[in-house]
């Protein structure tokens, strides 16, 4: 189908960055190159792709240290979507992990959502934000906030008419929280900007330094074992892991897109530590012929093809019994568990084969998520503006 001449608004939570979900964004624009984009707030320059379309920023734009303080709006962000004016869209894109979702676009305008996540903040990750070790007023003033955002969240989900998902992981976690379906298509690796090459003495991690993201047990593994560890990525857990590092452990700090294939290129191997929703870097990595050493849950599960699967759990999407390895799962969040891994890599690195590991990522390509997503839109627009009359002249009843 040809999206031309159609009115189409993308909303996305917020630009601070080029994450996994602005990588998403920067396939959709280039998608919907007549797109108008809707933001909460932006605080940096993002991809040519994405600077390239007109921008409108909600009223949270006016808030104060925006840079610093983004994620201490969060009750905020509810009323500021709901102040983005898209009326005169046909077609409205949201991509969100927070609050896009539930941008209320026009009666007769087709709501298609792809959902990063439901909001962690306030459902399985709640307490690592918001539980012991935050300041006693902040948990004291958020119980009753949580329980109103999650109520609005569940609410809010059905102003899209359809949701898609960046896997299965989020698939189900969308069914528990908000009782919908969603459809997986996974979120775009862009192969063609990594490479491979010789294996080096050191193992990677490329994540943003947030609590969630489980950097710490890497840390402590490589403490523990002595194995030389470089984390790539910056966040708001830095100081605390560097507090913790020991000497074999470096940290680069964010590192331009320019001099990150290289890293992978010349790793030992990557580590992938914490349960993610879907997680690019170990594509990334695999894209770059390396092996991937990664927490046997989450959207782990549905890339990475491990020697050791879990016992009568599912196998990675679109793999199949015996097909090539891609890396090695620990299945506890522990630094013994993880050296585990590092250890049944080490005693048989010939088990991974760069080429194989650089096919399986190519299964996630962007241009893969573009068609993919492109045929799934043109399908919900079908339906939504209903069936053609055949060539009998019959009229079907539109799907409403």
């Amino acid at each position: 189908m040809a999206f031309e001449g159609l009115r189409v608004a993308l909303v996305h939570d917020w630009l601070t960055g080029m994450r996994g979900g602005e990588k998403v964004l920067e396939c959709l624009a280039e998608l919907f190159p007549q797109a108008r984009l809707f933001t909460l707030l932006k605080t940096e320059r993002m991809s040519p792709t994405i600077e390239a379309l007109e921008t409108t920023c909600s009223p949270a734009q006016r808030l104060p240290r925006l840079n610093r303080l983004y994620r201490h709006y969060l009750p905020l962000y509810p009323w500021a979507i709901g102040r983005l004016d898209l009326r005169g869209f046909d077609l409205v894109i949201s991509s969100s992990h927070c609050v896009a979702k539930a941008a209320k676009a026009d009666r007769e305008a087709l709501h298609i959502s792809y959902i990063h996540t439901p909001m962690r903040y306030v459902w399985d990750l709640y307490p690592l934000y918001f539980g012991p070790g935050r300041h006693p007023l902040i948990r004291a003033v958020m119980p009753p906030i949580a329980a109103w955002l999650r109520s609005w969240d569940r609410q809010t989900c059905r102003r899209a008419d359809h949701l898609v998902c960046n896997s299965r992981h989020v698939a189900e976690r969308i069914n528990r929280h908000w009782d919908r379906e969603a459809t997986v298509i996974h979120a775009p690796v862009d192969c063609s900007r990594f490479h491979s090459g010789p294996a080096g003495d050191y193992y990677l991690v490329v994540s943003a330094l947030a609590p969630y993201k489980g950097v710490g047990l890497a840390v402590r593994a490589a403490n523990s074992r002595g194995f030389k560890l470089v984390v790539a990525g910056d966040g708001q857990d830095r100081e605390r892991l560097e507090k913790m590092a020991g000497p074999t452990v470096e940290f680069l700090g964010r590192v331009d897109d320019r001099y990150l294939p290289e890293l992978y290129a010349n790793c030992r191997a990557f580590i992938f530590p914490g349960e993610e929703d879907f997680g690019i870097t170990p594509l990334e990595a695999m894209a770059s012929g390396k092996p991937v050493i990664a927490l046997g849950r989450g959207g782990a599960l549905d890339s990475v093809v491990p020697v050791n699967p879990p016992p009568g759990g599912p196998l990675p999407s679109d793999s199949q019994p015996g097909s090539p390895p891609t890396g090695v799962f620990f299945y506890e969040e522990t630094p013994e568990a993880l050296i585990g891994a590092v250890e049944s890599f080490e005693a048989e690195p010939g088990l991974f084969d760069p080429e194989k590991s650089r096919i399986r990522a190519e299964r996630f390509d962007r241009a893969v998520f573009k068609q993919r997503f492109s045929h799934f839109a043109a399908e919900a627009w079908e339906k939504h503006t209903g069936p053609k009359k055949d060539e009998s002249g019959f009229q079907g009843v539109r799907n409403v």
